[in-house]
Parts: C-alpha cells; structure tokens; sequence
C-alpha cells in the first residue's frame, strides 16, 4: 500500500470559481485522489483557500466587508460548493489560520538564518490620492513585453511574463483608478532565489512524473535567470512580519507577501487537519519523521507552474530543513469559453454556483475530466457539452445499465440467475474487459484524464456491445439458458461500469451499485481475471433497477443557456 499526498492549488477567496478553476487543479486531484483510495492506497488529499493578499481586499472592499468577515463567508461557500461537487478532501483549509502564520514565520527565519533572506531597499508604486503604496495587483498599467494594456502589477494576463509594479508603462491604481502616483523607497524582505539557481536547477533535472508543460515552464525560469523575490508586503491583511517571535523593527506595518504564504498553506492545512483530527502532520511533511515513503502529487494551471516549481521549492529547500517536495506535478492548460478566458472579475462564463443550477454534479464531472484542457488549452460549448453529455453518459453508460437492470429485473424477478455456459461472447467481453481495465489504471497512474474517459467510456460502449451480441431478450423465449449467461454477465458488466465510474461521477456511480446490492466494502477497483469479475454476484443475488442515471440536455436548454451566460466572448 501506497502514501500518497495529494495537493490542489489554492483557490482564490475573491468569490466563487469558475469551471476553469474546476477543471484546472481542484477537481482533477479529487479524481486521481478517488483513484487511488479505490485501488486500496493510503491517500490525505489536502486543499484550502488562499485568503491574503490584495485580491482579498479588493473583493472585500467591493462588497463593502470587512476583510476577515468577507473571508470567513467566502470560505464557506467554497467549502460547501466543493462538497456540493462531490469534492472529496480530507481538508479544506485557510491560509489566514494560525498554523499558517506560523510556519511563514518559521521558514522566514530559516530562510534569513541560511543567509537566504535579506533587507533591501525597493522603489514601490505609491498612490498619492489613495495615500498608500500601492501592492502589485493594486497596480495595472501597460505591459513592457507585449503591449498588453491591463497588466497587473505582478504578472501580464496576456503573454504570462512576471512584472514589477515599476516596469508598467502608464501604470494606474486599481484603487481609484489615479494616474497620480510616484515611485518612492520602502524596505522589505527579498528572498535571494538567485543563490539557489543551482540547486534548483538540479532539482527539476531529477524530478519524475512531471508534464512537459510543467517542465517547460520551471526550465523557462531557470534559463530566464532567477530574481530575487520580495516577500514582503505594505498591507495590513496577511501574516504579520516577526523575527525571534516578536514584531520585525521597522515592519510593523507590513506583512509577508501572499505568494511566499500561500504555498506553505499546505503543509499548514495538513497541521489543521492534524490538529482536528488527532493525524501526524510531520508524517506527511517532514521526511525525518515518516514522510520519505510519502509520493507527493501537486495539480495546478499553468499560470501556477512557477510559483511551485521554482519558489515554494526554494522556500522548502532553501530551509535546509528536511521537507518533502513534490515528486509529480500535473500542470493543466486553460479551459476557454468559447475561445477567450473564463474571468471572475467580468463574471465571463459559467461559475460553479451556476453549475449546479443547471445540472447534476457528475455532468460537470464527467465533461471536464474526458473533455479537460491537458494537452492543449479546451474551449468550453455549449454544444460541445450537450453532445459529450448525452452521448457519453445517457446513450452509453445510461442506456446500458438501465436495459440490462430493467430486463433482468423484470424477466428473472430481481435475482441473479443461474445458467448457460461462457461462450465466444463471453470470450469477447473478457478480453475487452482484461485489456481496458490495465489500460485505464495505467492512464489514471500517469494522470492522463483524458485517455482514462475515452477508455472508460470504451469499456462502457462493450457493455452495450455485448448485449447486442448476447441478445438475452431474444434468446429467453428460445433458450431460456442463454438468457440467463447474458443477464448474469451485464449485471456484473454494470457493476465493473459503476466501479470504474467512482473517481469521474460517483453519485451515478452510487447509484448504479446500491440499485444492484453492491456492498460498500465490494466497490473498490477490479482486479482478479475478468471472468470471475464477470461472474462475482452469487446466485440469487437480489438487484433492482437505478432510476434514470442521465436526462439528456436538450436543444432548448442549450437556448435557455445561451441566452442567460452567452455563447461567444463579449
């Protein structure tokens, strides 16, 4: 058995997600996390809101909230929206909790004492009208590199290139929208990343499991030359700046920039965990106390690559302390509506509050696993959806399960019957069914998404190419025997369809395996020859037919939908 820690990159606290976030990192790692429960391994999957910084201030200022009061409600909206999502963490934490504040403290120290931290003079974008320096995303203005002109302070949206404040061309406050502004000296903390370019370098080089997207985006930094980093910012909402446990002299008013913090929110969620739950944190975190058998699997968008493939590693390396990294990092491309960005602050797009709404979770589920942006960025349609949708899930996996349970249930009185004997049928199914439950391990193992719905959705269409084959509504009136094989074998067939189904819809999945009497200690991932798994249920088992697993989405909703969320890129 397997140790497996599995981590999703923070969502924002600036309001509720968008399918792109979805797709992009939280539910991904529910999949493979679901996974490999199901395949018997010891799994924490740890995830949090990341709740400082300016995008927290600005939300909260818009809603006209105080700060922690904003966070506190968004917090639990994104906590229920999760589980409403099926979103199966062991923990959904906050960065704005103490163990947060206390392990940034932490690493700062350590990081200052390894001489990786230094105090530096910086010239800071200070709004004269707002009375304030101005944090990066407080900051928008033209980018340098592309010519992009809403480029945050911090990084340009358009061409992905990191900014500082000062390199903007006729920057702005997002505050009030005042070009009255000056660049002015502030001290901060800098942590020198510069120093650990090497070590860095030959961290990526011996790291395994990782995309070529994610690989190419840490190379792309290391050859572009690490920078030094501030982690210090002029804001009151954050962890405050400490040196030997009490306030830092001279940064009273500062607190520890979001991005340093936020990484670290993962080991400090697993702590809370910890800390409600009676676990061992260091068991997953620390590799001096258990952690050096742990395979650690980070999800996350491409805009993210870089801040955990060369700043949270610098943090946990630079520490010199003994932290586990990552040993595999899915990095996703984005999911586009209709061609452009899916945008929280337009409201562009669908959100998962709509989601839910319009349709059952597992819809979702299922379209933004097979169809998800892995190899390429994916638009989202709504055409595209409806058809994935009602062919994948209703006139598949739907279909099948419901004429084989409704047959049987009404033909042989609910019961697993017995008779016939395994003929070429048999023979097909068995070697469909031994070859695509290798294969679809195999791709959740790499966390190929993708290639693991197209096999499921193969393995499913073979159910309803069995039946066809097998005929058992045909052959009852002829041969009463043959009838039974078939019913038997597509009863089992439906509870392998179910089974695999867990990771990607488990509330269909659920069910499925409830209608036909599966025990819940009976569902985890097949294994054994595929004859005896096509054979499991013994004689005389009782099963019913699920209600109707999948309504089809019909022409008129997709109208309704368009009308009400668009369908281009205004």
């Amino acid at each position: 058995m397997a140790r497996i820690l599995v981590t999703s990159a923070l969502p924002y606290i600036n309001g509720v997600k968008h399918l792109g976030n979805l797709a992009g990192s939280m539910l991904p790692a529910d999949v493979y996390a679901r996974f490999q429960r199901l395949r018997g391994h010891e799994v924490l999957a740890i995830c949090a809101t990341d709740e400082h910084g300016t995008p927290a201030e600005l939300a909260a200022a818009a809603a006209g909230q105080d700060v922690r009061a904003y966070c506190d409600e968004q917090h639990g909206i994104q906590k229920s929206l999760g589980e409403a999502f099926a979103l199966q963490w062991d923990w959904f934490g906050r960065t704005s909790r103490p163990q947060n504040a206390a392990l940034t403290q932490h690493f700062a120290e350590t990081l200052e004492a390894s001489g990786l931290i230094a105090e530096v003079t910086e010239r800071q974008v200070y709004s004269v009208d707002d009375a304030r320096f101005l944090p990066d995303r407080y900051v928008e203005g033209t980018c340098p590199n592309c010519g992009y002109e809403k480029a945050r302070g911090d990084q340009c949206d358009n061409c992905g290139k990191l900014l500082d404040p000062v390199d903007l061309i006729d920057p702005y406050s997002v505050i009030s929208g005042s070009r009255n502004i000056e660049v002015r000296d502030t001290r901060h903390l800098q942590l020198r990343q510069s120093l650990m370019a090497e070590k860095l370098r030959a961290w990526v080089d011996a790291a395994q499991g990782w995309p070529a997207l994610a690989r190419s985006i840490a190379y792309k930094w290391l050859d572009e030359g690490l920078r030094d980093r501030t982690i210090t910012r002029d804001l009151a909402w954050g962890v405050p700046v400490t040196k030997d446990g009490a306030p830092r002299p001279g940064f009273e008013n500062k607190v520890f920039y979001v991005w340093f913090d936020a990484p670290i929110g993962y080991i400090a969620a697993t702590r809370e965990w910890a800390d409600a739950t009676g676990g061992d944190w260091e068991r997953w975190w620390r590799t001096d106390k258990g952690a050096g058998d742990v395979s650690y699997v980070q999800f996350m968008g491409k805009d993210n690559v870089a801040f955990h493939t060369v700043s949270f590693p610098a943090t946990l390396l630079g520490s010199q302390e003994p932290w586990k990294t990552v040993d595999k990092l899915k990095a996703f491309n984005w999911l586009t509506w209709y061609g452009g960005k899916f945008s929280t602050s337009s409201k562009r797009g669908v959100f998962m509050d709509q989601a839910l709404e319009l349709l059952p979770a597992d819809y979702w589920r299922w379209y933004l696993t097979a169809y998800g942006p892995e190899g390429a960025d994916a638009q989202f349609t709504w055409e595209h959806f409806q058809g994935a949708i009602n062919t994948d899930l209703a006139n598949v996996l739907g279909n099948f399960v419901n004429r084989i349970t409704k047959f049987g249930a009404s033909r042989f009185d609910g019961k697993i019957p017995d008779g016939g004997e395994p003929g070429e049928h048999e023979a097909w199914l068995e070697a469909e069914l031994d070859a695509r439950l290798k294969t679809i391990a195999a791709h959740y193992d790499a966390m190929e998404f993708r290639k693991a719905g197209a096999e499921t959705r193969a393995l499913w269409a073979a159910g309803n190419e069995y039946l066809t084959r097998a005929e058992p509504w045909v052959k009852f009136k002829t041969d009463p025997q043959a009838a039974a094989l078939g019913v038997r074998t597509g009863i089992n067939l439906a509870v392998i369809a179910a089974i695999i189904a867990q990771p990607v819809i488990p509330q269909a999945a659920a069910a499925i395996l409830d209608a036909i009497g599966v025990p819940k200690a009976n569902r985890t991932w097949p294994s054994g020859s595929a004859k005896d798994l096509l054979d499991a249920l013994p004689r005389g088992h009782a099963f019913a037919a699920p209600p109707i697993l999948f309504a089809k989405i019909e022409d008129d909703a997709v109208a309704q939908w368009t009308e009400r969320f668009g369908g281009s890129v205004s």
